[in-house]
């Protein structure tokens, strides 16, 4: 087990990569639950919610990713999850969200099946391939 912990990168724009580690659980969601607000009352309307590092999700941290897709879908905004675990890609394949929370197997991916998003990223740093490494970020 590893400690919850969460690392903002961004916002570029309306969008921003929230990085998560750890469980995800009735203790910790509603933290993420929080930034995720804090994030859309700042003016992120697109957020990657990367959960590559992410050893545990309960039922409380899928309602407040849920919870999240809706925040952002009310500001025509976009939800996108990276899960690159089978374990957690497991959970979102049973309770049939694998679709509606876009999930893709990198941020790399996520960025390019969104097209604001890779608009946006392509106009800071002219390709998703170098944002991602100037910032840190496994590419696919």
């Amino acid at each position: 087990m590893s400690e919850f912990h969460l690392d903002i990168i961004g916002p570029i724009g309306d969008c921003a990569v929230l990085q998560v580690a750890g469980e995800v659980d009735v203790a910790t969601a509603p933290v993420l639950r929080e930034q995720m607000r804090d994030l859309a009352a700042k003016g992120v309307a697109h957020l990657i919610v990367d959960l590559g590092r992410v050893d545990f999700l309960d039922s409380t941290g899928l309602g407040a990713l849920v919870g999240g897709l809706k925040r952002l879908r009310e500001t025509d905004g976009s939800l996108a999850l990276v899960i690159s675990t089978p374990r957690i890609l497991r959970v979102f394949k049973i309770t049939a969200l694998t679709r509606p929370l876009g999930v893709q197997r990198s941020v790399q991916d996520a960025i390019t099946a969104n097209p604001h998003w890779q608009h946006t990223v392509e106009s800071e740093a002219g390709s998703v391939e170098e944002w991602c490494r100037a910032h840190g970020l496994l590419c696919a």
